[in-house]
C-alpha cells in the first residue's frame, strides 16, 4: 500500500493541517502587504517618519492601469503627496500624538476638523461609457419624479428659518437612478449665483426644503461648480465638508 510502502509511519493527516496553516498565514500576509499601498510609510502628524511602522513591511511598487488610461503607482512618493494637505490651519493641543488640534482660524473655510476635505482628482466621475455619472436632471427626458414632492420651485431655509435661495434643479446618478444634489439659486440678500446642496443633508417639507446645517450667513461660501453641468470628485468633497461642517461651526 503507498500509506506503508512509500511514506512508511508518516502522518498525512498532520502533514494536510500544517499546509494549511502555512498556506493562511501566507494569504494572511500577502493581503496586509497589498492593503498598505496607500497611506504608508505611517507619518507623524508633523510629516516625519513614524519609528513604528509596524510587523510587516512595505510593499514594492506596482503600478495599475484605470479604466480612463491613467496609471497610478502605489506605493509611491508622488501619489501620497498628491493626496496629502500640508499647512492646514491647526495647533496641536498636546505635546502627544493623537490629541485633538485646535482650529486657528474660520474651520469651514480652511476645511479642517468636520469640514475636512481630501484632495480628489479635479475631475467629473465617469460612468461604464465615460460621461460624468452626476449631471442636472433638466435634460434627462426619461427621469421624472415618481414619488413624493418635486422640490423644484420650493424655497430654500436655513437653520435660523431665512429663504436663502430657491430649488432650480436635481442632479441625478443616472446608473444609480437616485438624486444626489439639489441645484439652488441664492437670493440677492445672501449672496448670488447657483449652487447644489446634497440630498441627504436636506429635508424636504410641504412648502420648504430644510438644509438644518447651515446658517444664513455661512450659504455665500458654499463653494460653487467651475464647469456648468458637471461637478468634480474634488468639489463634491468640498461641497459636502462645507454643509457637513457647519452642523458644528455653523
Amino acid at each position: 500500500m503507498v500509506g506503508v510502502t512509500f511514506f512508511g509511519d508518516f502522518d498525512l493527516a498532520s502533514l494536510a493541517i500544517w499546509g494549511f496553516w502555512f498556506f493562511f498565514a501566507g494569504l494572511i500576509f500577502y493581503l496586509q502587504t497589498e492593503n498598505m499601498r496607500e497611506g504608508y510609510p505611517l507619518e507623524m502628524e508633523d510629516g516625519s517618519e513614524s519609528p513604528n511602522q509596524g510587523p510587516f513591511p512595505v510593499p514594492k511598487p506596482k503600478t495599475f492601469n484605470l479604466p480612463d488610461g491613467q496609471e497610478v503607482t502605489v506605493p509611491s512618493e508622488e501619489n501620497e503627496a498628491a493626496h496629502r494637505r500640508d499647512n492646514l490651519a491647526l495647533e496641536k493641543m498636546a505635546v502627544g500624538e493623537g490629541f485633538p488640534q485646535m482650529p486657528t482660524g474660520d474651520p469651514m473655510a480652511d476645511g479642517v476638523g468636520p469640514a475636512s476635505w481630501a484632495p480628489r482628482r479635479d475631475e467629473p466621475e465617469m460612468d461604464a461609457h465615460g460621461k460624468p455619472k452626476i449631471t442636472p436632471m433638466e435634460g434627462h427626458e426619461a427621469f421624472f419624479v415618481s414619488a413624493g414632492r418635486d422640490p423644484r420651485g420650493m424655497p430654500i431655509l436655513s437653520k435660523d428659518d431665512q429663504v436663502v435661495g430657491h430649488c432650480t434643479d436635481m442632479w441625478i446618478d443616472e446608473g444609480e437612478q437616485e438624486v444626489r444634489y439639489l441645484e439652488y439659486d441664492l437670493v440677492p440678500e445672501h449672496g448670488s449665483g447657483k449652487r447644489l446642496v446634497p440630498m441627504q443633508l436636506v429635508r424636504v417639507q410641504p412648502r420648504w426644503i430644510m438644509v438644518a446645517s447651515l446658517h444664513s450667513s455661512r450659504f455665500d461660501g458654499v463653494p460653487q461648480i467651475r464647469t456648468s453641468g458637471q461637478v468634480t470628485k474634488l468639489e463634491e468633497e468640498k461641497i459636502c465638508s462645507w454643509y457637513a461642517g457647519g452642523t458644528l461651526y455653523s
